[in-house]
């Protein structure tokens, strides 16, 4: 075979912007081999007549086609194939967008949710809108003295395999609308992911109503909330308002977002409705 009908892989490389270890690649899942190896030096050669190959396999590339797709593609050439390959690529590739346009959603909520708990003041007494919100619930009665105590009913409710949805500002702690009305404030009934309408979560959700209700939110985490409790069933006692539904209260900006403890904000929120 003469050299001079033969290009080296590093020329090959060059000529087509890839690196050498790409046409390894090609080479050991059988999508280009080499038209000549050296038995001396093992070096690889290509011929010109598979530099259409390697423009087909960068064009497709270029479409994000996957390389089995290609080498399918490569090894029953005709126009049916290639229409088909295309159109599969087509769909792949709206799939992508919306998976992208969702997940830009979720951090716009993140967003959102992080410049909320930086602006809105502290230590006041808010009547709220309570949005509609779904949530994974799960019945625990805790005391809650440090985040770790928090740790295994997380793992719990954490059931999503198809992606991550704990992230601080999205679990919660609750006490029932019973308790509450007792003044029995020093323990929850139970712990909550608070999901956003993008989330994926395989477990079992449930989705609370729109309300009116009251908003307070500190400086501290769930250790500190007894006393910001007391003065809520304190307003609500004086106000003469009547309890709908169990607390939500949430630590919006903890360890998962900054070391610094001054900066942690919690938020309880309690349903009501006047008398």
């Amino acid at each position: 075979m003469s050299r001079n009908d033969l290009f080296a892989i590093g020329e090959v490389a060059k000529l087509f912007h890839i690196s050498v270890s790409t046409l390894h690649h090609y080479e050991r899942i059988g999508l280009l081999k080499p038209a000549y190896v050296s038995s001396d030096s093992h070096y690889r050669y290509y011929r010109a007549e598979q530099f259409e190959i390697l423009n087909t396999i960068r064009y497709l590339r270029a479409l994000d086609m996957p390389l089995t797709k290609i080498k399918d593609y490569l090894e029953n050439k005709d126009i049916e194939s290639i229409r088909q390959k295309l159109e599969e690529q087509k769909q792949a590739v709206l799939q992508k967008q919306q998976d992208l346009k969702r997940i830009e959603q979720k951090i716009n909520n993140r967003l959102n949710w992080l410049n909320d708990a930086e602006n809105t003041p502290l230590d006041v007494i808010s009547h709220v809108s309570l949005p509609s919100v779904r949530i994974a619930w799960m019945d625990n009665t805790l005391q809650i003295e440090g985040y770790s105590d928090m740790e295994e009913p997380i793992r719990k409710l954490d059931m999503s395999d198809a992606e991550a949805v704990v992230f601080p500002g999205k679990v919660g702690l609750g006490i029932s609308k019973e308790h509450l009305e007792n003044g029995e404030i020093n323990q929850y009934d139970g712990i909550f992911l608070l999901l956003d309408n993008e989330d994926i979560y395989t477990g079992q959700t449930i989705t609370i109503t729109e309300s009116e209700g009251l908003r307070l939110r500190f400086h501290g985490m769930h250790k500190d909330a007894t006393t910001q409790y007391e003065k809520l069933l304190d307003y609500i006692h004086t106000h003469q308002l009547i309890i709908t539904g169990f607390s939500r209260e949430i630590t919006l900006i903890d360890y998962g977002v900054t070391n610094d403890t001054n900066a942690f904000v919690t938020e309880i929120c309690i349903p009501v409705t006047k008398q």
